[in-house]
């Protein structure tokens, strides 16, 4: 039990073991240590040396030959804090990382109508096909005076638009006056003011409310997960 706990302080076997001879046997040669321990002779040295540098083991010379001995116990608690310390030196390079790493998944919120418009600038930038299920909302008469400008940019760019609604919107007129858009649809038997939107490696997630918010994820996995699903409706929604 003992060793095992000194290896999970960051000892190696060869070193717990030889630790613990001493603290048993007191002052010892290298040779009586491999005659406790089992440990080679040759390796015997190396791990030695190893509790010396940590501080652990120290020496004295008699006759010209070495004796070992264990230090204190209480300096594996100092190890284990100059352990500590030396990763609160590096965390700040540690969380750095991390953030770089946390930029290949954004994920960002939008809430108002100025705020909204990112979303679909973005669609713009990316220049990818837009996939859009949901329930057909009006959105002009959400964000006046912005989706014709948008509308003429998709021309632009040829950025193609298919949308996926429930049966309910087949009354809706100006749906046949989106540029570059095919539409289908699906029973689904609830309805909300929110659509889903994919394009590019991303997906976007809007209230049309009033006061509209949005999520906007970029995230390459979900999005595809988002795209396979939207295929798999499309397959089965009627023109």
């Amino acid at each position: 039990m003992n060793q095992r706990l000194l290896e999970q302080a960051g000892l190696t076997s060869s070193e717990a073991r030889i630790y613990l001879s001493l603290l048993e046997k007191g002052s010892s040669r290298a040779g009586e240590i491999t005659r406790h321990t089992g440990i080679h002779r040759r390796s015997i040295y190396d791990a030695v040396e190893r509790l010396i540098q940590k501080g652990l083991v120290s020496y004295i010379k008699t006759n010209n030959r070495r004796y070992y001995e264990a230090v204190d116990p209480a300096r594996l608690i100092e190890l284990l804090r100059e352990k500590e310390d030396n990763i609160k030196q590096i965390m700040p390079e540690l969380q750095l990382l991390r953030k770089f790493s946390e930029k290949k998944k954004e994920v960002l919120f939008f809430r108002g109508k100025q705020a909204i418009k990112t979303v679909f600038d973005d669609q713009i930038k990316e220049g990818k096909e837009v996939l859009i299920f949901g329930d057909a909302v009006n959105v002009n008469e959400i964000i006046k005076y912005y989706f014709p400008r948008f509308d003429n940019q998709r021309i632009e760019k040829n950025i193609k638009v298919r949308m996926l609604f429930d049966e309910s919107a087949r009354k809706e007129k100006y749906l046949k006056k989106i540029p570059l858009a095919e539409v289908k649809f699906i029973k689904k038997g609830s309805k909300a003011p929110a659509s889903t939107n994919i394009y590019s490696d991303k997906v976007s997630i809007i209230i049309w409310e009033e006061n509209p918010k949005a999520i906007l994820i970029k995230e390459p996995s979900l999005a595809q997960g988002f795209k396979s699903y939207f295929e798999f409706m499309w397959g089965f929604a009627r023109r």
